[in-house]
């Protein structure tokens, strides 16, 4: 048993915190909402974020960021991507040389096209930095339904040292030291579940969804691969797995999110009705100006990224991408 501490008290956090409860860890939970908190200490629920789910009992909860550092080594953070920066400039006096941070977020920051372990190791300079990801729905995994996970760190060590804290009866977890692959397939598939979502709000059916959910994946392979990942990452937990729980259910925000956009071509309607922040939203035009960079066409990360800009009409983008010439369907090039 190790005690650990979950930064960010919204669903996806709350949840993690009864995963990591649930394989025999001591769990402090932080938030900003004292109304959150004092609920989740007395009642043992998140109703804000997770409906009726009772947490296990023995989770305690804090505002009190000093108190959260000072409770643990292993740090899970689960806030938003695009706050990653401004919250770890606040937090830096409190890791210390030993500190295991372990990310939860999925997502490339805007501002530096950075992936989040790069943010974080960048900010924090430290040398134990994890990654978890994989197809997990919170609003499944709070009711133990069987999942499947991968940690990736730069040694297979760090990987199998926080594997160890996540393993539990419902939750099957791998190991990888593929960072960037894996982390890449987690942002990238944000954006192809909107596009799919987007088809499915525009009235388009499993056949347009298959081939923006196969060509999407060959645009997530062929990016790892010039980055020099591991392409087998893109098929795994973090890239197929995460694809087709993202892109195939309704309990997806960022499908959700297409999918008002694509029934309305708007933005602003989609924001107003679904959520002001989606990561494939925020994602988009900084996962194309990083296969730019490197050369790699994604005609459908582009598509996404010009309808989220306002450059093409959802229809128009469709009818872009059945116009582009075809070739081999080569897996990776």
């Amino acid at each position: 048993m190790q005690k650990v501490t979950v930064l960010g008290a919204g669903a996806w956090g709350a949840t993690m915190a009864q995963v990591l409860s649930d394989a025999g860890n001591e769990v402090l939970l932080w938030g900003r909402s004292g109304e959150v908190i004092d609920e989740i200490n007395s009642l043992h629920t998140n109703k804000k974020y997770l409906d009726d789910s009772v947490l296990p009992s023995d989770i305690r909860a804090t505002t009190d960021i000093a108190e959260a550092f000072a409770f643990s080594k292993y740090y899970v953070l689960a806030i938003p991507a695009q706050t990653l920066r401004e919250k770890l400039i606040e937090w830096k006096p409190f890791f210390g040389a030993e500190s295991v941070i372990i990310s939860t977020l999925k997502g490339i920051e805007m501002s530096t096209l950075l992936r989040m372990t790069e943010v974080i190791e960048e900010i924090t300079h430290s040398q134990h930095i994890a990654l978890i990801t994989g197809p997990n729905l919170a609003n499944e995994l709070i009711v133990r339904q069987p999942a499947g996970a991968v940690v990736a760190a730069h040694s297979q060590a760090l990987a199998e040292e926080v594997r160890g804290l996540f393993r539990n009866p419902y939750y099957r977890v791998y190991t990888s030291v593929d960072v960037l692959g894996c982390e890449f397939s987690g942002a990238i598939k944000s954006v192809i579940a909107l596009a799919v979502g987007i088809s499915i709000g525009m009235g388009y059916g499993e056949n347009t969804q298959a081939m923006l959910i196969t060509r999407g994946l060959n645009e997530v392979a062929r990016l790892c691969a010039a980055h020099g990942a591991d392409p087998l990452s893109a098929a795994g937990l973090a890239g197929m797995g995460d694809l087709v729980a993202s892109c195939g259910s309704p309990l997806s925000r960022n499908r959700t999110f297409g999918e008002v956009l694509g029934r309305s071509g708007s933005m602003d309607y989609a924001r107003e009705h679904v959520a002001k922040t989606v990561e494939g939203v925020a994602s988009s035009s900084a996962i194309l100006e990083i296969a730019h960079r490197v050369g790699v066409e994604v005609p459908v990360i582009e598509a996404v990224a010009d309808i989220v800009s306002g450059t093409l009409t959802p229809a128009a983008a469709l009818e872009r991408l059945m116009t582009i010439t075809t070739a081999s369907e080569n897996f990776i090039k």
